[in-house]
């Protein structure tokens, strides 16, 4: 294509996302995944002693959609894991404040050097010289409010509690910096916070709202929320917790508002994976911004994800020895989240499980499950599903 047609097309294309024009997404059929080793792989997952009760893996790859699943996504009815079943996403929400900061970033509404002290005055002072940027890519130093002793005793006395998820932060806001930002990764809650509220304050709008204008209607992503209490909606993946008798249901355990936009969101494996395409490839942002979005340093997601992790602003590059993938991970009670697209964005993967399975909470488990999500990126990589 000439360079004055790219640039047209560039321009018309960064232009609809300004404006937020909707494109709808086609339905894509589901299909059995054909091969047999993966199918064997999510099974012996899920036999292993202290493995999950259930998981499901979605692969999008140039059109196609192809489902793996073994186990079950509700031990009362026995019925196996489902691609339109609701679920947490945890951590992978960060992808979702991600792509509305770097869309406003895009159209001029924010900038990657806007500091807290402009955007977000109200915050304490001794954090004002803090980036977007910086929050974006887990190197601002804010203290994590989800490790704040009032926020734990706070959620232990009462996992429904109803946070005012806007002072999340007044948790943490007698504490000074971490370290000076910029200077080193620490994963930390706090960051996707402060980033929806800058979003917040440059647009008057609430992120519920940005993220439905922005995410969700470009995408078609209908059954995708980000809901503020404790409940899910129905049909949904069942999250489990072990217990010495068995599994105990921790689905609606803990409400929303205590995560907001840092983990909060609410989606199924069919809009899961819509979306991961769409972002990794760069689809939801203009290209000078992708180019500082694939700027990275050495940091992990939380759980870490297959092969070596570094993080970029609101995504993690995953080198596998198939090569690389660009995503997401997360974990939360009952729930343990990979959502990965190539660079291309022709092709996604997302690997779910009902159950929190990471370093610490599954020692024994978290290994296999690690190495069988290489697996499957692998197939991703090779298109060999």
């Amino acid at each position: 294509m000439p360079f004055a047609r790219r640039r047209s097309a560039a321009i018309a294309a960064l232009t609809a996302l300004c404006f937020a024009l909707t494109a709808a997404v086609p339905a894509q059929a589901e299909r059995p995944g054909k091969d047999q080793h993966l199918q064997r792989l999510l099974e012996r997952l899920v036999r292993q002693a202290g493995g999950p009760p259930g998981a499901i893996a979605v692969f999008r790859i140039d059109g196609r959609t192809v489902v793996v699943r073994a186990g079950a996504g509700d031990l009362r009815t026995g019925r196996p894991p489902r691609i339109d079943d609701h679920m947490r996403v945890a951590s992978v929400a960060k992808t979702f404040s991600g792509a509305v900061a770097l869309a406003l970033v895009s159209c001029g509404r924010l900038s990657l050097d806007d500091t807290i002290a402009k955007r977000l005055p109200q915050l304490p002072a001794q954090w004002g010289r803090v980036t977007l940027r910086q929050l974006l890519q887990h190197t601002s130093g804010l203290p994590d409010y989800s490790r704040s002793p009032e926020f734990v005793r706070i959620l232990q006395n009462d996992p429904h509690h109803r946070f005012d998820s806007r002072r999340l932060l007044h948790f943490v806001a007698d504490q000074p910096l971490g370290f000076a930002p910029g200077t080193r990764y620490a994963y930390s809650n706090s960051d996707n916070i402060a980033v929806a509220l800058m979003a917040e304050a440059v647009t008057h709008e609430r992120y519920e709202a940005l993220l439905a204008r922005l995410v969700y209607a470009p995408f078609g992503l209908d059954a995708t929320s980000l809901p503020s209490g404790f409940t899910l909606p129905r049909p949904y993946l069942h999250g489990y917790a072990p217990t010495p008798t068995g599994f105990e249901d921790v689905s609606t355990e803990f409400g929303n508002s205590g995560v907001w936009a840092s983990g909060g969101v609410v989606s199924t494996p069919r809009d899961l994976s819509t979306f991961i395409r769409a972002y990794a490839g760069g689809r939801l942002i203009a290209p000078w911004v992708r180019r500082q979005q694939l700027t990275f340093v050495d940091g992990s997601s939380e759980p870490p994800g297959p092969g070596r992790n570094e993080a970029g602003l609101a995504i993690f590059r995953y080198t596998t020895r198939c090569g690389v993938v660009y995503g997401h991970s997360g974990n939360t009670p009952g729930y343990t989240q990979l959502a990965v697209g190539t660079p291309d964005g022709r092709r996604s993967l997302t690997f779910s499980v009902n159950a929190q399975i990471t370093p610490t909470s599954a020692p024994a488990v978290f290994p296999g499950m690690r190495a069988t999500e290489e697996d499957f990126v692998c197939a991703l990589i090779h298109g060999d599903v």
